[in-house]
């Protein structure tokens, strides 16, 4: 698996609600409603940005704050493809293998990347290239691996219950 993409770069203690604010948690909004808040309260321009298809870049503790996976749906939806971080808050780098958002812990490329930067991500071998440089990350276990593949978890379920039932998706019945 690689993933390619320009970088977004931010800093530290990211938290989740910067990511997404929590005065929209609880009101229901489709997808791109909730991606139209991405980053707002962060960097008000965000909404403006075409970030299909970027990669957000981040220092320290990023996704710190509350559990809430519209942190993640949210920057999802507005096209971040990866996020690669000098280290990322547990809950939300477990949301993030949840909803197929591809969040990498590497300090060393976090502190060579800069803002446009093109990124190339081989998940396969665990390297994060940028300016003709290398940087090594963390494998995914082989069951995070395939969330990752998939999508995200339900999709994953999906997949692996429509194989249990020889080809048939009984997911809508």
């Amino acid at each position: 698996m690689g993933v390619s993409g320009n970088a977004i770069v931010y800093g530290d203690n990211i938290s989740t609600d910067l990511i997404y604010p929590g005065r929209y948690t609880y009101i229901l909004l489709t997808k791109e409603q909730m991606a139209e808040h991405a980053l707002e309260d962060l960097d008000p321009g965000f909404k403006d940005k075409d970030a299909h298809g970027c990669i957000l870049v981040a220092g320290i503790n990023f996704g710190c704050g509350s559990a809430r996976e519209q942190a993640v749906k949210c920057l999802k939806e507005k096209g971040i493809r990866a996020i690669i971080a000098k280290s990322i808050s547990r809950i939300y780098y477990r949301n993030c293998i949840n909803e197929g958002l591809l969040p990498i812990t590497c300090p060393e490329a976090v502190d060579e990347i800069r803002d446009g930067d093109k990124i190339e991500i081989d998940v396969d071998n665990g390297l994060v290239m940028v300016r003709n440089q290398k940087f090594c990350f963390p494998q995914y276990p082989a069951y995070v691996r395939n969330i990752l593949d998939c999508g995200g978890l339900i999709a994953s379920v999906r997949q692996e219950l429509k194989q249990q039932n020889g080809g048939k998706d009984n997911a809508s019945d």
